[in-house]
């Protein structure tokens, strides 16, 4: 069975930043975790966890560690996502990054009577935020200082995310081709 997602970044509207994926439903979280990274362009500095709610709903499912023991995670390579993803229209939440705090809802579209190997991006909208600019506000702050010349953090950020003097950074940036998804269960 294959699962049609929307994963959209909780928080952010102006554009919103989101990505529809199509994954089997026999990965694990921990494979999840993967694709989510690759369509998104995070870079996998930290720690995650899935969760029907987000924080304090169960189960919560991660990354097995010294970090968690007073909580109840569940291991996220040894759970597969047909164990909780099972009907059209249900949510369930994925928190990256524990500092930022960059809260995902996934929401099952369509369930997809057909077997696959491999996820596949079908769509998105927005460019996801840098890694570690400071959760939302960070991202609203940097979003800001980019779009004014005259800021006084503007040639800062520019710098920081590395960009040539010919370059714009666009929020509204997202192109099928380029974000390319290539994980799969081989």
């Amino acid at each position: 069975m294959l699962l049609q997602l929307k994963v959209q970044i909780k928080g952010i509207s102006k554009p919103p930043v989101w990505r529809r994926l199509l994954v089997p439903d026999h990965f694990t979280f921990s494979r999840l975790h993967e694709v989510i990274q690759a369509a998104f362009g995070w870079e996998d500095y930290h720690l995650y966890q899935f969760s029907p709610k987000g924080y304090g709903s169960k189960p919560q499912i991660g990354v097995e560690g010294d970090e968690w023991e007073e909580e109840e995670t569940k291991n996220a390579e040894k759970i597969t996502l047909n164990k909780y993803l099972r009907m059209e229209g249900q949510t369930f939440t994925y928190i990256y990054d524990f500092g930022d705090d960059w809260t995902h809802t996934i929401l099952v579209e369509k369930l997809i009577d057909k077997k696959a190997f491999r996820a596949e991006l079908l769509a998105g909208k927005g460019t996801c935020p840098p890694e570690d600019c400071g959760g939302i506000w960070g991202y609203e702050n940097l979003q800001e200082a980019l779009a004014d010349p005259k800021h006084e953090m503007h040639e800062e950020m520019r710098e920081w995310l590395g960009l040539e003097t010919v370059e714009n950074w666009d929020p509204n940036f997202f192109d099928l081709e380029t974000s390319k998804v290539t994980v799969s269960t081989v």
